[in-house]
Parts: C-alpha cells; structure tokens; sequence
C-alpha cells in the first residue's frame, strides 16, 4: 500500500462511482479540507441518497472516481449545465452559459495529497475528458466560492482563466455568497497552411 502522504505516479484515470465506493466517498466527505466546502451529510443513507442517482442512470450527471496511478484519489462530477435549468437562471446574472457547455466539481480526497500539485493534474485531465465525453462541448464552466483559493488557482494552473466574479448561493451556508466563475474553451485546431 502506498505511502499516503505520496502524492502517486501514473495516469490520472476515471471510472464510473460504484456502491462499493460509497464508503470510500463517505470517507472522503467527512475529511475536514473536503467537508469545508462540500457541506455535505456523510452517513452511508445520505451519500447513496446523493450519488445513487447519478450511478443508477437517473440523473444525468455523473460521478467518477479519480485515480492517479491506479490509486483512487478524488471524485470528479460533470454535467452539462443545460440539463439543470435552474443553475442556468442561477449564474444568468454573471454570466451566459453557451449552449452545450459542461461544468466539474472536484475533490482530492486524502488530507496528503493535497498542496501538492495533485489538483492540477486531476483538472487538465478531467479537461480532455469532457471533450471526448461531449463532443459539442464549446466550453467548460466552473464556478467557485471566492473563499476556495486552492481550488481556483488548481483551475487557473489547469489553463482556465476567470470570466466572472458575482454572487451566487454558497455550497456552505458559512461563505459569503462571492464566486469566481472560470472558463476553459474547447481546443481548436488549425488547418495546416496550403502548400502549391
């Protein structure tokens, strides 16, 4: 087994979340640097309340476990931000979400491997992810609690860059509602020049 403190080598890799995950995620959850931000309850009932949607096909978002190395890591979620209507009119005020557009969330979900790069890693991955999952995807969306510094500057080393600042509702009822609201637009790829 691992040192935990070592942040793994290798490919960083996702799979689909499991129910035999849940008690890893619970884990995850209940850890102090991941319940700061994702104010989530971490009772086995509430996190299959949560994510068993999402893992039995009924919600169209989805959850994937993060692997570096082989090593489970973190979670990723991704969706597209049409398929919830009321976050479009949420983020309406600061911004508009183009149609076809994707959003993440993220955590690292050993207290060890984070501050270490880890993030970043996980982001640019994740990245090229949603354009081979969404092939029309112009663009991914994220916003972010003004507070979560590492996660915003994680996005920003990632290649994202801050579109928008504005106020939406907190994930954690103890944040002020700020949020900084960070793009990343598809690669394109130019047409190599014509030769006589």
């Amino acid at each position: 087994m691992p040192d935990p403190q070592d942040v793994p080598d290798g490919p960083i890799t996702f799979r689909p979340l499991t129910p035999t995950d849940l008690p890893m995620l619970r884990d995850w959850l209940a850890e102090p640097h991941v319940a700061r931000w994702w104010n989530h309850e971490t009772t086995l009932d509430a996190v299959e309340r949560d994510f068993g949607p999402a893992m039995r096909g009924e919600d169209p978002s989805e959850d994937l476990v993060v692997s570096a190395g082989g090593v489970p890591v973190g979670l990723l979620q991704r969706c597209r931000w049409h398929d919830f209507p009321e976050y479009v009119v949420e983020i309406a005020p600061i911004l508009t979400v183009p149609d076809g557009a994707v959003t993440i969330d993220y955590l690292i979900g050993p207290p060890g491997l984070t501050g270490r790069g880890l993030g970043t890693r996980i982001l640019a991955a994740a990245a090229a992810g949603v354009w081979e999952r969404y092939p029309d995807a112009p663009a991914i969306i994220v916003p972010v609690s003004a507070g979560n510094r590492a996660s915003w500057r994680a996005l920003e080393k990632a290649g994202f860059r801050r579109v928008a600042s504005g106020d939406l509702p907190p994930d954690n009822p103890i944040d002020p509602p700020l949020s900084h609201v960070h793009r990343l637009d598809r690669p394109t790829t130019e047409e190599p020049a014509c030769r006589p």
